[in-house]
């Protein structure tokens, strides 16, 4: 019986993998955000399928390194710049061709006491974890209307339907993410253009360093998002969670206050955020803070 179910689960993932190859061969795609965690694993995971990728990272060196590692174009950019987005696709479609997929994967996660964020630190999450996904959404999808269609996934977090203290910001700016998506989803399907998002859980990169994770609030590792991303491309929907099973944060801001107060203090995300180990995330604090 055992091995009657293993065998049908190997089929099904076999099925699963000729579908996204045949989904993604030669498809042009970029990632923003591609030098580290989940934009560099899902750079690769993109290639093995047949993709041809090229990504974009505000750190010159990490992109131009990652990129050489991977054997893919890499790019200068700043996802809160217009002129610099442009500039990417630009470049990206010069390179290998027009895009027909642009996944809006650059983010930044500052934790801590609201009071203590500085006005600077404030404009710099939303404007890379908000603004950035509309900037290149629009840049994107002017390309994409008028021909042969296309598809932006932007990676949005379960903490867009989480809200922790110390996670204010990013909260907010997550939260703006998803509903954004599903609204230009609306919009642009009539012209061919699909638009997902992905909820990743907190994930193994240098996001979680510092935080004290539980067996109630565990953290997946960046293959598992990647796989959930390339999933999507192959079959688009409006949303997915990764990994699946956290696809029950949609009830969330259905639920009654005092429930989401318990449940908080249950998992301890009502603390979690708010006293990270900084000697451990100072590293990561200081790379999102230049």
């Amino acid at each position: 019986m055992q091995s009657s179910v293993t065998a049908l689960a190997r089929r099904r993932a076999d099925r699963r993998l000729v579908q996204i190859r045949a989904a993604l061969t030669g498809k042009v795609v970029a990632i923003t955000g591609g030098a580290r965690g989940i934009g560099f694993e899902t750079a690769t995971q993109l290639l093995a399928a047949g993709a041809r990728v090229a990504i974009g990272d505000i750190d010159a060196e990490a992109v131009g390194k990652a990129a050489a590692d991977l054997g893919v174009e890499g790019i200068e950019l700043d996802v809160t710049d217009t002129a610099s987005f442009e500039a990417f696709l630009d470049e990206v479609e010069r390179r290998i061709g027009p895009v027909d997929v642009l996944i809006n994967n650059a983010g930044i996660m500052p934790v801590g006491p609201f009071l203590d964020y500085s006005e600077a630190l404030i404009r710099r999450t939303v404007g890379i974890d908000l603004v950035g996904v509309m900037l290149g959404s629009q840049a994107a999808a002017r390309r994409m209307v008028g021909g042969r269609g296309g598809q932006i996934v932007n990676i949005a977090s379960v903490a867009g339907r989480l809200p922790n203290p110390g996670l204010t910001v990013y909260n907010g700016a997550k939260a703006g993410v998803i509903e954004f998506s599903e609204a230009l989803d609306a919009e642009l399907a009539p012209h061919g253009i699909r638009v997902s998002t992905v909820l990743p859980t907190f994930t193994e990169t240098g996001l979680v360093d510092g935080l004290q994770t539980n067996a109630l609030v565990s953290t997946v590792q960046p293959e598992q998002v990647a796989a959930e991303v390339v999933g999507v491309i192959a079959r688009p929907r409006v949303r997915v969670a990764a990994p699946r099973s956290m696809g029950w944060v949609a009830v969330n801001t259905v639920l009654p206050h005092r429930l989401k107060q318990r449940l908080r203090h249950l998992t301890k995300t009502d603390t979690i955020f708010l006293n990270p180990d900084s000697a451990a995330r100072a590293d990561y604090d200081a790379r999102i803070g230049r």
